[in-house]
């Protein structure tokens, strides 16, 4: 996999959180989705950069570290395109794995045959 490819699965795996829990720290979508604290943070400030993402500082919180993250409009369109994008990559390595187990069982049959 390549580090585009990483870097747009951990985009849409944080547009794909926000997307169903917007009210929350870096420090919790961090815990939550198994990323680093400053990886979250690069993130959410290129999602913010690029116009994905809008970001508020909760109304009455007493940590101010907090935010509210929203997708824009353009936030979910990138994250349906990444999705497909996603899920056509896996389609593809589905197909190369189910090519390689056929070659792998077709081997192992021309050696049971050989060895009878």
């Amino acid at each position: 996999m390549t580090d585009n490819n990483k870097n747009n699965d951990k985009d849409l795996e944080v547009l794909r959180y926000l997307e169903n829990q917007e009210k929350i720290s870096q420090r919790e979508l961090s815990a939550n989705l198994g990323i680093s604290l400053g990886k979250v943070n690069f993130i959410l400030k290129a999602l913010v950069e690029k116009g994905n993402v809008k970001a508020r500082n909760f109304i009455n919180n007493k940590n101010k570290r907090a935010y509210a993250y929203y997708l824009t409009p353009k936030g979910i369109e990138e994250k349906t395109r990444l999705t497909i994008n996603f899920f056509k990559r896996k389609m593809q390595e589905y197909d190369d794995i189910k090519k390689e187990l056929k070659q792998l069982e077709d081997e192992i049959n021309k050696n049971k045959k050989e060895n009878e």
